[in-house]
Order: structure tokens, then sequence, then C-alpha cells
């Protein structure tokens, strides 16, 4: 077995894309329309190609918004300079669910961020 991608639904691919490539630094490995379908599959890695794991980024025409589940919990995107990088976010316009600090129970430090969607993406110190 392998991990291969997890997906989202998004509202507006170009500006998920945007987010996850100039503010998260992921690669745009492959963006394929599905007209007959009416969807578009965009995937993102910190690899070059799918082969690397991805988020798989779907857009369905005409479809604008969703509602969140409460089972699916987050994205986790390790960094070096988390405090940094929520500043850098932060200017960016990127909501910051909760500032870096410590877990609770725990020493790890962590962050929790918001995609264009809502989706969180937690980002943890390394």
């Amino acid at each position: 077995m392998k991990y291969l991608h997890t997906m989202i639904r998004v509202n507006d691919l170009d500006q998920s894309i945007r987010f996850y490539t100039e503010l998260l630094g992921m690669n745009l490995v492959s963006r394929t329309d599905y007209p007959e379908g009416k969807f578009t599959l965009a995937f993102l890695s910190y690899g070059k190609t799918k082969d690397d794991p991805c988020i798989e980024l779907t857009y369905n025409y005409g479809k604008s918004s969703y509602e969140m589940g409460d089972a699916f919990g987050h994205i986790a995107l390790g960094t070096q300079d988390i405090y940094g990088t929520c500043e850098k976010l932060k200017k960016a316009g990127v909501k910051i669910a909760r500032e870096p600090g410590p877990m609770k129970h725990g020493t790890t430090v962590i962050a929790f961020i918001e995609d264009p969607n809502g989706y969180k993406i937690e980002l943890i110190q390394k």
C-alpha cells in the first residue's frame, strides 16, 4: 500500500490553486478538465508528480459552496519556522484559526490556518 492523495472539493479552483502554490509552496503537478463530467481535477504536491503524496482539488462546474462535514479533521504540514510562516500567511490575508503555540497537554508547537474554502490546515514546528 502507498498513500496517494486526499481529495477536497473547492468553490473557486484558481483561488485554491494560488493558495496552495503561492502561499504554501506546493507544486501544481496536474490539472485536467472533464467537460462531459462537468468537473476539473487539480493535483498539488511538494513533489513533482502524482506519484508523490498529493492534495486533489475537485471543482464541480456550477457548484459554488459545500457544507463542511464534522468527520474530516485537517491536513497537516511541517514547517521549520512556524512563527514566521504564520506571520507571512497572516500578511497575505490567510485566516489564522489558532496562533502558534504548544499543543494542549504537550510541547509540540502547532498552529491552524484555513484555506479559501474553510478547510483546516495544521502547521507543525519541525
